[in-house]
């Protein structure tokens, strides 16, 4: 029998496992009922539960949570990308990061999660011509979880951000999909031009921790940064570089750097 347009749509894996793993943590642990099913089970969607997850995070005395959750709504509603961006995220960090073993966690624990969710929101924003607005989106991330992502930079999806302490991604900034970085990370500029002037990161590469990123540089997809390494010139496609300033130290090893999470030159 075939299957119905409108069935198709209802049919989300990622929310239904989201829902299964809230309630056995409601049944095991009594005290997180609360806050588990004002954040999951109250809610019919995933892009629901978002809208509410980002209004209670970004919220202050400046800005109610009200406030913040009809705009969430409103984004998550006028632009299906955002939700789907997060669905890739969410099953980005269980594949990549061992200490991820349900959907659930980074949803509620993880700021790199959180914080992506929340610039993603701050895009929708910046290009409804709302940049004040962006700004201030841009401003609770960075107060709330150590993350300071421009508005303006463009994100792909199946993002990992591990830890996520002292992001800094810069305004002309373009990150492809399937990236994985760790804490530290800066892609930035490196004066004072107005032009574009950030890196470029292409699909798949693997940024370690610390490492620097610096001007309108291209980072070839599938390379590998190695951590505490400050790159200044353009790296080419599957090549791992690494050092003050970084240099070409060999090959990236794997097919999919970003997703294999090996960070380690293996001598031949």
């Amino acid at each position: 029998m075939a299957i119905s347009p409108l069935t198709l749509t209802k049919i989300d894996p990622v929310w239904e496992r989201i829902c299964d793993e809230a309630t056995k943590v409601v049944a095991s642990e009594p005290l997180m009922g609360g806050m588990v099913h004002s954040s999951i089970l109250h809610h019919d969607t995933l892009e629901a539960a978002l809208a509410y997850r980002i209004a209670m995070k970004l919220s202050s005395a400046e800005m109610s949570e009200q406030i913040l959750r009809e705009i969430s709504d409103d984004a998550f509603a006028s632009d299906t990308s955002l939700a789907n961006a997060a669905r890739a995220d969410l099953v980005a960090i269980l594949d990549r990061d061992p200490a991820c073993l349900r959907l659930i966690q980074p949803f509620l624990f993880f700021k790199g999660f959180q914080a992506i969710q929340a610039y993603r929101l701050g895009h929708w924003l910046w290009h409804q011509g709302r940049h004040d607005l962006a700004y201030f989106v841009q401003m609770r991330v960075s107060e709330v979880f150590g993350v300071d992502i421009h508005p303006a930079a463009k994100i792909g999806k199946g993002i990992m951000i591990d830890h996520a302490h002292s992001i800094v991604i810069g305004e002309t900034a373009v990150v492809g999909d399937n990236v994985s970085m760790l804490h530290s990370v800066t892609l930035g500029g490196t004066g004072k031009e107005h032009d574009d002037r950030h890196p470029k990161i292409e699909s798949g590469v693997l940024i370690g921790a610390g490492a620097k990123v610096l001007g309108n540089i291209t980072i070839g997809h599938c390379s590998r940064i190695a951590a505490g390494s400050v790159v200044l010139q353009a790296v080419p496609p599957m090549k791992t570089v690494a050092g003050v300033p970084a240099r070409i130290v060999g090959e990236a090893g794997c097919a999919q750097p970003s997703m294999t999470m090996d960070q380690i030159l293996h001598e031949k």
